[in-house]
């Protein structure tokens, strides 16, 4: 049987997105490993697409910078738990639909990608080209991924009783603080 999604997603075979970008270009290695996890994550939990909660789980386990700006220990732990739940419980009545929040225009061009999660990708790299960084990092995606409100990472953080806009305000305040 084949994966409903392809082991590459159309956006990063031989390492490009469709408009002929690398990825080496656009991202950090760790969000680079991060989006390369979601997709393994997708494909073993035989969904459609990457979404916004694939992105989280596979963003806390790869970057320790972002973990580190999500919430306390005790709070992540709840958020991977109910990450990890989500094939076996949790989250089951998200296989087969797409994640579609419908609070900021459809991205087109990133198959494999649900509309929401191709959105904060892109959102992860103009918030990196606006504070003039060269690419992408996990913390770029972290604060994409809270400030939609009506997406599947939310969801999970909100069950886990982490506030979004408290993350996006410690997000702001580490790069106000960076040199």
């Amino acid at each position: 049987m084949q994966p409903r999604i392809p082991r590459q997603s159309a956006g990063e075979q031989g390492g490009r997105w469709p408009d002929g970008t690398d990825l080496d270009d656009r991202f950090s290695a760790e969000l680079a490993s991060a989006v390369s996890g979601a997709r393994r994550r997708a494909v073993r939990d035989g969904d459609r697409q990457i979404d916004t909660a694939h992105l989280l789980h596979s963003l806390l386990e790869c970057d320790a910078e972002a973990r580190a700006l999500l919430a306390d220990g005790p709070r992540v732990a709840r958020v991977l738990g109910y990450l990890v739940q989500r094939s076996i419980g949790y989250g089951l009545r998200w296989q087969g639909a797409v994640e579609d929040s419908g609070a900021v225009p459809v991205v087109t061009g990133a198959a494999g990608f649900s509309p929401s999660a191709a959105a904060a990708m892109e959102e992860a790299c103009a918030r990196a080209e606006r504070r003039g960084a060269g690419r992408a990092g996990g913390v770029d995606l972290l604060a994409a991924l809270v400030a939609d409100p009506r997406t599947r990472a939310v969801e999970v953080l909100a069950r886990a009783a982490v506030e979004p806009h408290t993350v996006l305000a410690r997000v702001e305040g580490h790069f106000e603080s960076a040199p």
